[in-house]
């Protein structure tokens, strides 16, 4: 077997790796944390199964095209053929073993990584309450008593247990680097575990279409040492608002492309009183109708 030359190699692997990069900033093919680099491992066995057959498939596409061309006397012409045991072996055996290795997977996946299963660690959890508003991402710590609007801070790794429920319409929640997109949903609580293991910024986003603010609805993952997560902790607690009810009622309307700013309290028990209905639901998105310009009351992020 005649190898490709050494420059050759190199530059197809220089292409390949620079368009991994292009995507990695938002990419679940760069993981940033287990649950993700889990869910990658699923994919790429996912995908190597599936080509296993597609592969085979389409070589045996070119190959009996050729074979059976007219110009070629050595093909055997047989009008009368009806069945062989021999191929519906194979014609149903290889599909039922693509089935069943994606069944195995997809079995265990779905046990390993359950959006509700607690990340095994000897650290204590971080709580955040995540409440999807018109068109932005409420972030409340209820442990250290504050709040952010579109800015998400994580302490590296720390498993973070997210409680997640919606104050409007249906709307997702995705971390492509930390893994596995979630559900919000009015007068429902939904719970995801991830954990960041690496220092630096990754993308969040709302991965379900809401509205008319819809594309400006993502927001930034700064994952930092726990160490300077106290202290952006103890920071936030010194300036900004109070976020109370009316300060929710407010937050609540809708609003387009809102910078990051934080709450330096919280009223207790404002996650749970959103999840139950006790402050009421947003209107929702209305057609023809957008959201307001929106002036942020609190501290901008820095």
């Amino acid at each position: 077997m005649r190898r490709r030359p050494a420059s050759t190699r190199t530059g197809a692997s220089l292409v390949l790796a620079g368009a991994v990069a292009a995507c990695a900033p938002a990419s679940v093919l760069a993981p940033a944390g287990p649950i993700a680099a889990a869910n990658r491992t699923i994919l790429l066995n996912s995908l190597t199964i599936m080509l296993a057959i597609v592969i085979p498939t389409i070589v045996a596409t070119l190959v009996f095209a050729w074979w059976f061309r007219a110009g070629n006397t050595k093909a055997r012409y047989r009008p009368d053929f009806v069945y062989s045991g021999r191929i519906e072996m194979i014609v149903w055996s290889i599909p039922i073993l693509v089935i069943l290795f994606l069944g195995a997977i997809i079995w265990v996946g779905s046990h390993d990584l359950d959006p509700r299963r607690p990340i095994a660690s000897r650290t204590p959890p971080l709580e955040v309450q995540v409440v999807s508003l018109d068109w932005k991402w409420l972030f409340i710590y209820p442990r250290q008593g504050i709040a952010t609007v579109n800015t998400l801070v994580l302490p590296v790794g720390v498993p973070v247990r997210f409680r997640l429920t919606s104050a409007s319409v249906m709307n997702s929640f995705f971390v492509p680097r930390l893994g596995s997109q979630i559900y919000t949903m009015n007068g429902m609580e939904t719970q995801l575990n991830l954990r960041a293991d690496k220092v630096g910024q990754v993308y969040g986003q709302s991965s379900m279409y809401s509205g008319d603010g819809f594309s400006d609805m993502n927001f930034a993952v700064r994952t930092v040492p726990v160490q300077a997560f106290g202290q952006w902790a103890g920071r936030a607690r010194a300036n900004g608002p109070v976020l109370d009810a009316p300060g929710y009622v407010a937050l609540a309307r809708q609003s387009q492309d809102v910078r990051p700013y934080s709450y330096r309290a919280v009223q207790p028990k404002l996650f749970e009183a959103i999840v139950a209905q006790r402050l009421k639901p947003a209107a929702g998105p209305k057609q023809g109708r957008g959201g307001d310009a929106h002036v942020s009351p609190g501290t901008p992020e820095i």
